[in-house]
């Protein structure tokens, strides 16, 4: 898996209904070295969670209505908390708000300046891949 393998840019992580682990929710991945990189910190409980139970599923897909393709991976494992990387971060900000940094306004301030940040790390131990395309 390279970044540029990675065409979605918004994935879910998702747990079964009334399983322990991380919530369900869209969150922005950065793909390098094998494995999804997200940010948590002191605004998410996701790291506390993970703490607990490190198992997650990741889905990402893609959807192209006028095809009407719909693609679709989901990546298993366990995932860990590790420290705040500041030239991952760019990578991160770079594909989610552009190559211009003055225009990053909370995360340059809030999220890259705050000591609680840090990067959540899957490599995935499976992977599925699906055509849902209809």
């Amino acid at each position: 898996m390279s970044t540029g393998s990675c065409a979605s840019r918004l994935w879910r992580v998702w747990r079964r209904p009334g399983e322990v682990g991380p919530p369900c929710g869209p969150l922005w991945y950065l793909c390098e070295e094998q494995a999804f990189w997200w940010l948590t910190g002191a605004w998410s409980k996701l790291g506390e969670l993970l703490e607990r139970d490190p198992r997650v599923a990741l889905v990402v897909d893609t959807c192209d209505l006028e095809r009407r393709e719909v693609l679709q991976v989901t990546a298993r494992g366990r995932a860990e908390v590790r420290p705040f990387d500041s030239d991952r971060a760019r990578r991160w900000g770079r594909r989610y708000l552009g190559p211009n940094e003055r225009h990053w306004r909370r995360f340059q301030g809030d999220v890259f300046d705050d000591p609680t940040t840090r990067f959540v790390v899957l490599a995935p131990a499976a992977l599925r891949a699906r055509d849902l395309s209809y």
